[in-house]
């Protein structure tokens, strides 16, 4: 398991187990992590999930790919470190992963 850590506009904290193979929205929804509302359960059709990963975490992130990158653009406050949650696999890599979710979605 990884440990996926969401930090909230306010700064609260939820920190979860996350399957290896999930993606970061599908456990952040299992989890009812506030903030994440993937309208459209994960097919990089809206930007519902999105999150800023924290900067310690972005090379092992990655960069978004085109698609995502297009999703993107109807993000609320879309920053460098930007990110489709559905568009996170989890890994053992990821284990400690932080990521901030914006004041509001899209």
């Amino acid at each position: 398991m990884t440990t996926i850590t969401f930090v909230a506009f306010d700064g609260t904290r939820h920190e979860l187990e996350a399957e290896n193979g999930s993606t970061v929205m599908e456990n952040a929804i299992r989890n009812s992590v506030p903030g994440i509302e993937a309208e459209c359960g994960g097919a990089c059709a809206c930007a519902t999930c999105h999150v800023y990963v924290d900067d310690a975490w972005k090379a092992a992130v990655g960069e978004p790919e085109a698609m995502e990158e297009d999703m993107l653009d109807f993000a609320y406050d879309v920053r460098p470190n930007s990110r489709l949650s559905c568009q996170i696999r989890v890994s053992d890599k990821l284990d400690g992963l932080v990521v901030h979710v914006p004041e509001r979605q899209a």
